[in-house]
């Protein structure tokens, strides 16, 4: 027996009647979406060049359309949606863990990199 994946998005508001129109409306919003990041890219506003939390509120844009984007992927393409709530948490926590230690790692080598520069010698020779 095969099972029928739900043909709505945005939490039901946009309803589709086949499998394929549902894909089609999905690669639509992942276009329309991917194009404005081209286009802010491309023009870069002055307005959004203020800092916003020590970034750059451009940047900001970029990094919550890019999640935006990713959930969208994951939830629709990668069915997601039909999973259980348990896998669904395994698979969110897994990347939100992951992500977390990457930056870690990445400002701590940031930091040492930095004081090396500044200081210009080597701290630490491993």
């Amino acid at each position: 027996m095969a099972h029928e994946h739900k043909l709505e998005i945005f939490r039901g508001l946009w309803k589709f009647k086949s499998n394929t129109q549902k894909i089609w409306g999905v690669l639509v919003f992942l276009t329309f979406v991917t194009a404005i990041e081209v286009v802010l890219g491309i023009y870069k506003p002055e307005v959004l060049m203020g800092q916003v939390l020590g970034m750059k509120g451009l940047n900001w844009i970029f990094i919550f359309l890019t999640i935006v984007k990713a959930y969208y992927i994951t939830w629709d393409f990668m069915h997601m949606r039909d999973e259980t709530k348990a896998l669904r948490r395994m698979v969110v926590w897994t990347g939100v863990f992951l992500i977390c230690y990457l930056v870690f790692i990445l400002l701590q080598e940031g930091g040492y990199i930095e004081s090396v520069y500044s200081d210009g010698f080597i701290k630490h020779d491993f």
